[in-house]
């Protein structure tokens, strides 16, 4: 179908009331309030398909408030739980426990060592401490305070002071005297009362020198002695040169079938006035004994010349005669003539003077 101009004018004929200009403003007009009706009821639509509006705010919601029950009188009688678990003191699967703590669950025991158990009272009173944790690996485990060493017959041998030790290494030393010592003051017609400790734990480097590797006392596995002490009050000082030889030589060989390394008198000037004794593990089972038993100091002292008298001549001591650079005959004739001649009368008061050396 074909429309125009013409055509609508003659079916639809509006020349007495608007022309087409107006026709047009007119419609544009009626569209453009109907979009803008449409994009108002976008705003307050209950949902948008297209994403263009957004959705209308609801309406707020008041809470009612509800009645709560009065707290509990302090007079008032407790509930009596009638559960049958919490009544026997167990508390329910289906229930938390009370607000009781939780009980940390307690340390594992450590285990007893063999030498722990074999270093009984009736050896040695040595109680154990806790393990040492030092700084650049010092201390150690197993560890006891040797107190003192008990002997076959009961009696005590106390250790002065009281040594840090490691458990095997208190027992080597309660077995040394126990085994040693013992027949050693019994020859001596008496017996053992003290154990001098010069040193035992101690966190440090070989013989105290900053930087140097860690000493067996810094491990807890050496001690340092210098004498044992009798019951008759006699000191045995191991490095004392007037004890017997023999008595020091029976300790050197005792102490060296028993530890791994002994250092004594001849070892280094740090090991002059005592005996260090160790239980270091080496290579082998490499063992360390210098020890130098010296010879005793002689009991009576060498004589010595008895004192000049007063009324002794005087000791003519020669004149030598000094190099020159030119010889001089004369020269060197009249000391030698002033030397040879007797002394007159006139000089017999005066005292004799040698003649003056000159220092070179």
């Amino acid at each position: 179908m074909n429309f125009s101009l013409p055509d609508f004018r003659r079916k639809w004929s509006c020349r007495g009331y608007m022309s087409a200009g107006a026709a047009m403003v007119t419609a544009t007009l009626g569209l453009s309030l109907v979009l803008t009706e449409r994009a108002e009821a976008r705003k307050y639509a209950p949902f948008d398909i297209f994403g263009l509006g957004t959705p209308r705010p609801r309406a707020k919601v008041h809470s009612a408030r509800i009645p709560l029950p009065k707290p509990r009188p302090e007079e008032a009688p407790k509930a009596i739980d009638e559960a049958a678990p919490e009544a026997e003191g167990k508390p329910s699967p289906d229930k938390p426990a009370g607000n009781k703590p939780a009980e940390a669950a307690p340390p594992p025991e450590k285990q007893v060592s063999a030498c722990r158990l074999a270093l009984t009272e009736d050896i040695a009173v040595a109680p154990s401490i806790p393990d040492i944790r030092g700084p650049g690996a010092c201390g150690g485990e197993d560890l006891v305070r040797l107190e003192a060493i008990v002997l076959p017959d009961k009696r005590k041998v106390a250790v002065k002071p009281a040594a840090i030790l490691r458990c095997n290494m208190a027992s080597a030393i309660a077995d040394w005297v126990r085994k040693d010592m013992v027949p050693l003051a019994t020859s001596l017609g008496s017996a053992i009362s003290d154990l001098d400790n010069f040193d035992s734990f101690e966190c440090r480097g070989r013989n105290r020198v900053a930087g140097a590797m860690l000493s067996e006392h810094g491990k807890a596995n050496a001690l340092d002695v210098r004498a044992i002490k009798l019951a008759n009050g006699q000191s045995i000082g191991f490095t004392d040169r007037t004890m017997s030889r023999e008595v020091r030589e029976r300790v050197l060989h005792s102490v060296c079938a028993r530890f791994s390394t002994v250092l004594g008198p001849g070892s280094d000037w740090y090991h002059e006035d005592h005996i260090h004794l160790d239980l270091a593990q080496r290579r082998n089972d490499y063992r360390i004994c210098q020890w130098n038993v010296w010879d005793p100091l002689p009991q009576v002292a060498p004589l010595l010349p008895s004192e000049r008298p007063e009324e002794a001549p005087p000791r003519e001591v020669a004149a030598k005669p000094e190099p020159k650079d030119e010889p001089d005959d004369e020269g060197a004739a009249k000391p030698a003539a002033a030397a040879d001649k007797p002394a007159g009368p006139a000089d017999k008061g005066k005292p004799h003077k040698p003649p003056a050396k000159k220092r070179r």
